[in-house]
């Protein structure tokens, strides 16, 4: 027997590796980048909530920037959802408070911070504008009470008798001008000061929904539509 006769024989072929096994051989497991995607963006929209917030309180500029307190909040909870929104009302609080003392910070989040929470909330849910700025408006006027009663703990006056002197003043000028010659009694200024809270809510829900449908429609996270008559009127064809 010679030597070359006595080594093992070589396999003709070689085993390859099939392709399937090769290739869950080599698969890794794929990174997921939705969670830290939605932890930025919420840290993100909550920074932008509470910078708004602390510009218009130093440097305030009108109206302007106080439509868009709710905005940010409402727009985490159509991207990520309603724990989102909850943590980016929550964080806008703290950093607020940290910023500019707890007691500005709660102005902020009652009512703003629970209003884009609500916001969101209908407006994910394709809710009409009527449903959407009349649950706004309530909060919105619960958060006028609320302010007047923290306010008016901390200063030791009751700044609700302020509004009313206001209110006092509007509701005689009215009745000068209407030539009428009786005095309106504490019940009618009461409820004249309450109406006045409730048609400036609904008049300032009215500008945040519009201001929404024009921005995040552009965003890529469109609200439920307008009225006709609003679409008319804007010349927008949603």
């Amino acid at each position: 027997m010679s030597i070359l006769s006595s080594l093992p024989e070589e396999p003709d072929e070689l085993p390859s590796l099939q392709p399937e096994a090769a290739g869950n051989e080599l698969k890794r497991p794929e990174f997921k980048a939705e969670a830290p995607l939605r932890m930025v963006e919420t840290a993100f929209l909550a920074s932008a909530a509470s910078l708004i917030w602390f510009i218009n309180y130093y440097f305030p500029l009108g109206p302007v920037l106080r439509i868009f307190f709710p905005v940010p909040i409402a727009l985490v909870y159509l991207r990520w959802g309603k724990r989102a929104a909850w943590m980016a009302a929550v964080t806008s609080g703290l950093l607020l408070s940290v910023l500019m003392g707890p007691v500005r910070s709660l102005m902020f989040v009652m009512p703003f911070g629970f209003m884009g929470v609500l916001l969101g909330a209908t407006w994910h849910r394709r809710v009409p504008w009527i449903v959407s700025i009349i649950l706004g408006m309530l909060l919105g006027t619960l958060g006028v009470f609320f302010r007047l009663w923290m306010l008016s703990v901390l200063s030791g006056q009751d700044l609700w008798v302020y509004v009313i002197n206001q209110v006092t003043e509007l509701i005689e000028w009215i009745f000068l001008k209407l030539e009428l010659l009786a005095i309106p009694n504490v019940l009618i200024i009461q409820l004249g000061a309450v109406a006045l809270i409730v048609v400036n809510n609904f008049i300032y829900l009215f500008l945040v929904h519009l201001v929404s449908w024009l921005l995040l429609d552009r965003l890529g996270n469109p609200i439920p539509r307008p009225p006709r008559w609003v679409q008319v009127l804007m010349d927008y064809e949603g």
